[in-house]
């Protein structure tokens, strides 16, 4: 094989194991944080209000980290710069 299907390989697994293991880590922490705010909730319902409203900006910074893996591995399949410099110096 050739260094172009070598590069295109490398950056599919590498975008594959990104999502797959960038999502882990939040899908498990905002099932933990839901299940401490409904337990939360359930001790003390006149706080519910603001447990939730807390929860839902916990929750938008843990999924961030998720975002970020999606983005890293559309640049390595759609905007790879490895791709560039191979073909600078393969002249196509």
């Amino acid at each position: 094989m050739d260094s172009a299907t070598w590069i295109g390989v490398a950056s599919i697994v590498t975008a594959g194991l990104t999502i797959a293991i960038g999502s882990i880590g939040p899908a498990l922490g905002e099932g933990r944080a839901l299940a401490q705010a409904l337990a939360a909730m359930a001790q003390q319902p006149d706080e519910a209000n603001r447990i939730t409203r807390t929860l839902f900006v916990g929750m938008a910074m843990v999924e961030s980290t998720a975002i970020y893996c999606f983005v890293i591995s559309m640049i390595l399949l759609f905007a790879n710069p490895i791709w560039e410099q191979l073909k600078a110096a393969t002249g196509q």
